[in-house]
């Protein structure tokens, strides 16, 4: 399944803003899933206008590879697809880029831990927290069953001189 709003050509005055971009589509629990969603997420980025080699681009994918890998390995049931929906700003107006991440597991809730030095897995969500504007786990939208982990990651740049921020590349 996806679905994209189709473009629009701006709003009068007085007129409500336009809907944002916005892509959906469900994936296989699978590490395959995952990595179509990650590389699905950053083309359709690229096409909105943010390239490959932009900081909204590269975290956001960064967020949703990660947030993705959890969904398979943690909120994987059999049989059950993981869902990624992904929002932006139209045009050039800033704003935030939201990826939301749906599996079917209710029971297990994702939580903040600390690594240790020599651990393999156990950052995910450290990165996440780190590069987001804001996330947060909450109830699967249409009271199916599940959870939705959601991060939100700002699309303007900030000003020349100032810290470029995680996977924000400075210009000039």
């Amino acid at each position: 399944m996806t679905t994209e709003n189709a473009p629009s050509r701006g709003t009068r005055p007085g007129q409500p803003a336009p809907a944002p971009r916005e892509f959906a589509m469900r994936f296989t629990s699978t590490p395959r899933g995952a990595r179509l969603a990650r590389r699905l997420v950053s083309h359709r980025l690229a096409a909105w206008g943010y390239p490959y080699d932009s900081g909204p681009n590269e975290t956001t994918t960064l967020i949703a590879s990660e947030l993705a890998a959890n969904a398979v390995r943690h909120g994987r049931v059999p049989g059950r697809d993981f869902h990624v929906r992904l929002t932006a700003p139209l045009g050039d107006a800033s704003g935030t880029i939201r990826i939301e991440v749906s599996d079917t597991r209710t029971e297990t809730r994702p939580t903040l831990t600390t690594a240790a030095p020599d651990a393999e897995t156990g950052r995910g969500l450290y990165l996440v927290s780190r590069l987001a504007e804001r996330w947060a786990v909450g109830p699967r939208s249409g009271g199916g069953p599940g959870k939705t982990v959601w991060a939100k990651v700002a699309t303007e740049t900030k000003p020349s001189g100032s810290d470029p921020g995680p996977l924000q590349r400075p210009r000039g």
